[in-house]
């Protein structure tokens, strides 16, 4: 599916975000590992999410949602899921298949679990070596899915605690290994040299020691997660791309006047926000309303207005915590003046798509000066951006970048492979369409 995007006459209006995608998968799995029942409110019908449901399912979770309501999970507890009778299919979702194989190591039986040609070809070894250290069975085809896992040897033999030093930061690979450790003997910890998004042991109640910047987390074995209801805030990283289009805005131009892009109920989480301090550091006019914790997890009605931005430079601890907003960053960066870097983010490199040779290709069609690196990439601005036929291949990040980037080009930019939005946003477009004041294809 292809989009045209125009030249945003004027951005105004409030955007229904969609629910936190990482805070949703751990809701779901942290219910079916529970004993007895747990809702979730505001469960997102986005494809990423639904792979997690649908693996559960496929492990004889019962689950149940009606009108609209809240997403009612019958947990069975650490020693109740089922051996499934298929592999477990995780679509698109590197989040299901890295969460769900910390899990499934703990499972007297195995499993297979699988994904479409995007996710098969995501590097899997990094939860692999981990879990193997555990005793667990791990099989890999290439170097990623479909994998094998087995949490029991030939002698019946339970997995073992172990104190694991990540090797790059990955709220990912934690959270596998701290998932498995809740299946483990004696207790396992995750040494963290520099942080990554911090969910799990948040929505765990996990001890946390903090020393010298270093971060040790410990999951202790049979400690099953407490049933109860989850409400699942607005996705921080769908917010940046409304965030960087109203800071954008061609000519400042808002209507009504000084109302701003409103965006409610957006996530808060210390470790998922970076992207907010980036904007201020490059001159954007934002607010931050009505802060409020919820659960385990703090929100805030966050409002944008257009501003000059000047170019900044990421890299180092910064990365873990914006890795899935340096696509917009890109696009903000070659709307401000000067040179914007970034660093470290070789991770980039093996998402849903290269990331960074995407992005590139995308700015360069529409006109903006590009240079990548192995790990990053360089975009001067402001560039006089004109549109473009560009190519999101296949990933939702990308798609949603560029469109924000033909809100900012003169003329008409036409994105295709629209339709990978929905893996994390299913609103996106019309969204976009409505605050933008666009008529859209």
């Amino acid at each position: 599916m292809n989009k045209t995007v125009q030249t945003a006459p004027y951005l105004s209006g409030t955007v229904a975000l969609p629910a936190d995608k990482s805070i949703s998968h751990r809701a779901a799995l942290l219910s079916a590992l529970a004993e007895g029942p747990s809702q979730i409110a505001g469960f997102p019908e986005a494809a990423d999410p639904q792979s997690t449901l649908a693996c559960l399912r496929q492990l004889g979770v019962p689950m149940e949602r009606e009108d609209g309501g809240p997403l009612r999970i019958e947990g069975r507890g650490l020693g109740g899921l089922q051996a499934p009778s298929e592999p477990l299919d995780c679509g698109n979702s590197g989040t299901t298949m890295r969460l769900l194989a910390g899990i499934l190591a703990g499972q007297p039986f195995e499993s297979t679990l699988t994904g479409d040609a995007s996710l098969r070809a995501r590097p899997m070894e990094r939860i692999a070596a981990p879990l193997r250290q555990m005793g667990a069975e791990v099989t890999l085809t290439d170097g990623g899915a479909p994998l094998r896992i087995s949490g029991t040897d030939a002698m019946g033999h339970r997995l073992r605690g172990m104190e694991y030093e990540l090797p790059v930061a990955s709220a990912q690979v934690k959270s596998c290994v701290l998932l498995a450790g809740l299946f483990a003997e004696g207790e396992t910890t995750v040494v963290e040299p520099v942080p990554a998004r911090d969910h799990t042991e948040r929505m765990l109640d996990l001890p946390v020691a903090e020393q010298g910047g270093t971060r040790r987390i410990t999951a202790r074995g049979g400690h099953a997660p407490a049933a109860r209801r989850w409400s699942v805030p607005g996705d921080f990283s769908a917010a940046a791309f409304f965030l960087a289009a109203a800071s954008i805005a061609p000519g400042g131009t808002l209507r009504p006047s000084g109302q701003g892009l409103r965006l409610p109920g957006a996530g808060m989480n210390p470790s998922r926000n970076a992207f907010l301090d980036v904007l201020r550091t490059m001159g954007a006019d934002l607010s931050v309303e009505n802060e409020r914790t919820e659960g385990s997890e703090p929100r805030a009605d966050l409002t944008a207005r257009p501003a000059p931005l000047r170019a900044t430079r990421v890299a180092g601890r910064q990365i873990p915590n914006l890795i899935d907003e340096i696509p917009i960053l890109a696009v903000a960066g070659a709307c401000a003046e000067g040179r914007t870097v970034v660093r470290d983010a070789a991770e980039l490199r093996v998402k849903e798509t290269d990331r960074i040779a995407a992005m590139a290709e995308g700015l360069r069609a529409l006109g903006a000066e590009v240079e990548t690196f192995d790990d990053g990439m360089a975009v001067e601005g402001p560039a006089p951006l004109a549109g473009a036929a560009v190519d999101s291949r296949g990933d939702h990040r990308v798609a949603m970048a560029l469109a924000v980037a033909g809100l900012a080009a003169a003329g008409e930019t036409r994105v295709a492979s629209a339709e990978a939005a929905q893996v994390s946003f299913p609103g996106f477009w019309d969204e976009l369409e409505r605050v933008a004041g666009l008529g859209g294809e």
